[in-house]
């Protein structure tokens, strides 16, 4: 049995002479949160809605939950909260999950089971009888992620989940995500928030002009750059920057910065600078962060392109 939810072998889609997708591959681990990045009209959207047959690709070829894509019967296993989700304003946010249970075919009884459950998990319980044309954006969102959630999916698709929601409840929808992970659930996040995919994801992929560009676990892609910096409480004495740097360490100033990964080499360096009687006033470890590494990807994507 695959350990992919999805796995796509190639995927293109095409908009009369414009490639929103060309030839896309991607695998999403089972029980992993994936976040998919990229710029305003890189083909994110689309690429979630060809998975989910909400559009029809002009070329398909991969699995989804061990199905084929766009298999019926499997899309009942999968949930999805779209980007800015429109709901019908005169039902309830009750309504709102029920109609969507009803849809995947949950029934009534197991809706009714995990419905104070679900409205409790996104905090709308004091909200949930009241009209959607009541709710703040962050309430719709709210009302979104416990719909895509009702059918208790083994993979949920996440379309700008935080777009629209304050700093608190960007919070608690990444308590949500975890509460996801945590059973097991496949989470797939869509979103130009890198700061919010960086906190939650254990997969990235940065999508570019219709291509995948980089894909890697999180570890992985901020691994590299990663570094040490140690600065001392005044300026290194020549002697000590002279015998750092023979080794390859750069120095300036109050400042040494060692370009590795590997902790070990660090100790040698404080090792040094205390026998010396210099004063350390601060080490810390610094990794790029993902918009470091996004940025990187698409300017060095573009370059290629021209």
């Amino acid at each position: 049995m695959s350990d992919a939810a999805v796995e796509i072998e190639y995927l293109r889609k095409r908009y009369g002479r414009f490639e929103a997708l060309g030839g896309v591959s991607l695998t999403v681990p089972k029980g992993s949160v994936f976040g998919l990045l990229g710029p305003n009209g890189a083909g994110k959207s689309t690429l979630v809605k060809s998975l989910l047959t909400i559009i029809r690709p002009t070329e398909c070829r991969g699995t989804l939950l061990g199905a084929p894509i766009g298999d019926r019967k499997t899309l009942r296993r999968v949930g999805y909260l779209p980007e800015q989700a429109r709901f019908p304003e005169y039902l309830t946010g009750r309504q709102v999950i029920s109609y969507s249970g009803q849809l995947t075919g949950v029934s009534n009884s197991e809706i009714k089971s995990r419905m104070d459950g679900l409205l409790s998990l996104v905090g709308m319980q004091g909200w949930a009888d009241k009209a959607v044309s009541t709710y703040s954006k962050g309430m719709r969102q709210r009302i979104g992620l416990a719909q895509a959630m009702i059918n208790t999916p083994d993979l949920i698709f996440l379309d700008e989940p935080t777009d629209g929601v304050d700093p608190e409840g960007r919070i608690d929808i990444r308590r949500m995500i975890d509460t996801m992970k945590a059973a097991g659930q496949t989470v797939f996040v869509n979103s130009h928030l890198l700061s919010e995919v960086e906190q939650v994801a254990d997969y990235v992929a940065i999508l570019a002009r219709g291509q995948v560009i980089r894909s890697a676990p999180m570890s992985e892609l901020t691994r590299g750059g990663q570094r040490y910096v140690i600065r001392s409480s005044g300026p290194v004495p020549p002697f000590v920057r002279e015998k750092l740097e023979q080794n390859g360490i750069k120095v300036a100033g109050d400042t040494v910065t060692l370009e590795t990964d590997n902790v070990s080499t660090v100790q040698p360096v404080i090792d040094a600078l205390r026998t010396a009687n210099v004063l350390i006033r601060e080490i810390r470890e610094e990794k790029p962060s993902l918009e470091d590494i996004f940025l990187e990807a698409v300017k060095g994507q573009g370059r290629e392109a021209a």
